[in-house]
C-alpha cells in the first residue's frame, strides 16, 4: 500500500486521508427571498438615503424634548421676529416663539398623522381589497362600486367636508385622510390578487399538491402586496403634504400648535421680508417627502417579482 501511494505521488497519499474522514464541502449559503428583497433594496442608493432621511424624522420626532432648545408655545413678545441667531437658530415668529423648537415638534404631528392615517387606510384597504379579489362577482362589483364613489371626491375637499363636520384637531384630519385614502388600496390589492391567481407558478403549486394556505402565503401574497408596500411609503408623504395643506388653510390642526403647515400659513404676511419664517418648515416637509418617496422606489424596486 505504501509502495502504491508513492507510485502515485504525494497528491494522492495526501487524498486519502481526506477521502477516509468522509469530509465535504460546505453547502452554499441559502438565499431567501427576503434577503433578496433587502439586497436590491439596500443596492439602491436613493432608497437608502430616504431609508435614512425616514430614520431621522421619527428620531427627531421621539427626541423633540431632547433637541428643543425653548418651549414651543412659550410667547416672548419683546423677541418678535428675529432673525436666525444663536439664541434662535431659525429665528422667532410674530408671537416671539422660537423656530427651531416649533419645527422639531412639527415632525411629531407629520408622523402620527402620516402613519396612522395610512394605517387605518391600509386596514380597510386590504380587507375590502382581499375579499373582492377572492370572493369576485358581487362582492367584488359592490365594493369597487363603493370604492368608486370616494375616488370621485378629491383628498383635500373630501378631507374639508369630514373636519368641518367633526371640528379640527389631529383625530378629524387622521380619519378624514383615511376615508379618503382607503380606496386606492382596495384597487391595488385586488387587482393584484387577480392577475397573480392565475400565474404559471401558483397553476404549478397546485398542480404539486401545495395546499390553499400555503399558496396564498408563500405565492399569492407576497407577489400581490408589492404594489400595496410601495404604495403606503408614497402615501404617508402625500398624507403629510395634505395635513399641512389643511392647516395652512385653517381646517386643520389648532393654530397654535407647532405644526408646518401652521408655520407656513403664519408667515404668509412676511413673505420677501422675513422668508425664514416659512422656509424652515417647507424645507422640513420636503426632505420628509423625499425620504419616503425615495424608500417607495426602493421598496417597489425590490419587491417586483419581474425584477428576481
Amino acid at each position: 500500500m505504501t509502495e502504491l501511494a508513492k507510485s502515485k505521488g504525494p497528491d494522492a497519499a495526501t487524498a486519502q486521508p481526506a477521502a477516509a474522514t468522509g469530509t465535504a464541502e460546505p453547502a452554499p449559503a441559502r438565499i431567501t427571498q427576503w434577503s433578496e428583497i433587502r439586497h436590491r433594496f439596500v443596492a439602491n442608493r436613493l432608497a437608502v438615503v430616504g431609508l435614512a432621511l425616514v430614520l431621522l424624522l421619527f428620531v427627531v420626532a421621539a427626541a423633540a424634548p431632547l433637541i428643543a432648545t425653548h418651549d414651543p408655545y412659550a410667547q416672548d413678545l419683546g423677541n418678535t421676529l428675529q432673525s436666525p441667531s444663536g439664541g434662535h437658530w431659525f429665528g422667532t415668529d410674530a408671537l416671539g416663539r422660537d423656530q427651531f423648537s416649533r419645527v422639531i415638534y412639527g415632525s411629531r404631528i407629520a408622523v402620527i398623522v402620516g402613519l396612522a392615517s395610512i394605517f387605518l387606510a391600509c386596514l380597510i384597504g386590504m380587507v375590502l381589497g382581499a375579499l373582492a379579489g377572492y370572493f369576485g362577482k358581487f362582492v367584488d362589483t359592490v365594493i369597487m362600486r363603493i370604492a368608486d364613489i370616494f375616488f370621485a371626491f378629491p383628498l383635500l375637499i373630501g378631507a374639508i367636508v369630514i373636519i368641518l363636520v367633526m371640528g379640527r384637531g389631529v383625530t378629524p384630519v387622521i380619519l378624514s385622510l383615511a376615508i379618503f385614502s382607503w380606496a386606492t388600496v382596495a384597487r391595488l390589492l385586488r387587482s393584484s390578487i387577480l392577475s397573480v391567481r392565475e400565474m404559471d407558478y401558483v397553476t404549478a403549486a397546485k398542480a404539486l399538491g401545495a395546499s390553499t394556505s400555503r399558496i396564498i402565503v408563500r405565492h399569492i401574497m407576497p407577489n400581490s402586496i408589492a404594489a400595496v408596500m410601495s404604495f403606503i411609503a408614497f402615501s404617508v408623504g402625500t398624507a403629510i403634504v395634505a395635513e399641512a395643506s389643511l392647516s395652512y388653510l385653517g381646517v386643520g390642526v389648532s393654530p397654535e400648535v407647532p405644526e408646518w403647515g401652521n408655520m407656513i400659513s403664519s408667515a404668509r404676511d412676511f413673505m420677501g421680508v422675513k422668508d425664514f419664517l416659512w422656509a424652515y418648515p417647507s424645507v422640513a416637509i420636503v426632505l420628509t417627502v423625499l425620504g419616503f418617496v425615495f424608500v417607495g422606489d426602493g421598496l417597489r424596486d425590490a419587491l417586483d417579482p419581474k425584477l428576481r
